[in-house]
């Protein structure tokens, strides 16, 4: 029996395999709303084979997103248009469905990534931002430093887009804390040099994403919530694991229901070491010193890389993008693989396991992720 496709719950949501589709910018959206775009995107791997297919990062506020592209949940018409997207997924597949909520912070107002991706100008509509302390991101504009007021509004912002996801039908509610994405601004050395309760030591600067979480829990506690955090910024002076762990352990005592571990983005001073499954040791670290369930990322490319991670203890879900975007059945690939059933709609189940697995193995192009 396949371990990657064993259940698995994450506080109040079951489910059924412990393999999840990766939240995955477009840089699409309609002034902040779903379109067209991301119900394809999104609605062709509600059947990808993954039990949980995350919808990428989206921001509580206007401000807060980092492109005119960036997905938004903050009033009336960004909800609908969640709600629209999360009901198609629902009619075309089984896996459920959760999302990501982040704020920009210093990385806001910036062009999409294929338009350069640097700091707007006026020209281009650019809006104000704002971070923990007043520091540009590389030769970006100079944040303004979040007063007493803006952290209360953020946290505000948080809960009512919690509040608003489960009205739209959705499953779980992951925080983002990393990327360098505003939390991870408050949370990191490198970025946050604050002298308030919010700046500081560790616990100080822990203490808006604790906040955050409880804010939000207290707004959607049907649901599962749980936060992506950072175990390294790359940087010396910067987090490290140990930081992740006394982060996870607080955030679980507050009641989060699971964490995913990333690293890195926090500066362009950062010195990644890519490689595959180069931050599953990161999730290791983190589940050796919790008992709440720990996602693992980074260049996880072939069902059997997924399949050990689970297998030897290094964490209990992995998340894939790049394989899924170069595969959206990628699951249905990685169950036959790993032996298991992938629990294929009627429509496609002429496909076959011989026929699919000799066609998917021939082509080595849907290998590379």
């Amino acid at each position: 029996m396949s371990e990657l496709f064993s259940p698995i719950e994450l506080g109040p949501l079951k489910l059924n395999n412990r393999l999840v589709v990766a939240p995955m910018a477009q840089y699409s959206a309609e002034d902040g709303a779903h379109g067209q775009w991301h119900k394809a995107h999104l609605g062709g791997l509600a059947n990808s084979g993954a039990g949980l297919v995350m919808i990428e990062m989206t921001s509580p506020t206007a401000e807060g997103r980092c492109s005119h592209g960036d997905c938004g949940l903050y009033d009336d018409r960004t909800e609908s248009a969640l709600a629209e997207t999360v009901a198609l997924l629902r009619a075309v597949g089984p896996a459920r469905v959760g999302v990501q909520i982040g704020h920009g912070g210093r990385k806001a107002a910036m062009q999409v990534p294929w338009n350069g991706g640097l700091a707007l100008t006026s020209a281009e509509g650019a809006w104000p931002t704002m971070a923990p302390s007043p520091l540009a991101l590389g030769s970006g504009p100079i944040p303004r430093e979040m007063e007493p007021k803006d952290i209360r509004a953020l946290i505000d912002a948080h809960a009512q887009a919690a509040a608003r996801a489960v009205r739209a039908g959705i499953d779980l509610i992951e925080i983002h804390a990393a990327h360098g994405y505003l939390l991870h601004q408050f949370h990191s050395p490198v970025t946050n040099k604050r002298t308030d309760d919010y700046g500081g030591n560790s616990e100080n600067r822990m203490r808006l994403l604790i906040e955050v979480l409880q804010a939000t829990r207290a707004a959607a506690p049907e649901v599962a919530v749980g936060m992506r955090i950072t175990a390294s910024d790359w940087i010396e002076g910067g987090l490290v694991p140990q930081d992740a762990v006394d982060l996870a352990r607080s955030l679980e005592a507050a009641g989060c229901d699971y964490v995913d571990v990333t690293s890195g983005g926090i500066d362009p001073a950062q010195k990644v070491e890519v490689g595959p499954l180069y931050q599953v040791d990161f999730a290791a670290t983190v589940k050796s010193a919790t008992s709440m369930p720990v996602r693992a990322v980074g260049m996880i490319a072939t069902p059997e890389q997924a399949e050990d991670v689970i297998a030897s203890g290094k964490a209990d879900m992995v998340a894939l993008a790049r394989a899924f975007l170069a595969n959206p059945r990628w699951g249905w690939w990685a169950a036959y693989r790993l032996g298991a059933n992938p629990s294929l709609p009627v429509q496609a189940q002429r496909v076959g396991h011989p026929a699919w697995a000799g066609w998917q193995m021939a082509d080595p192009a849907l290998k590379v992720c």
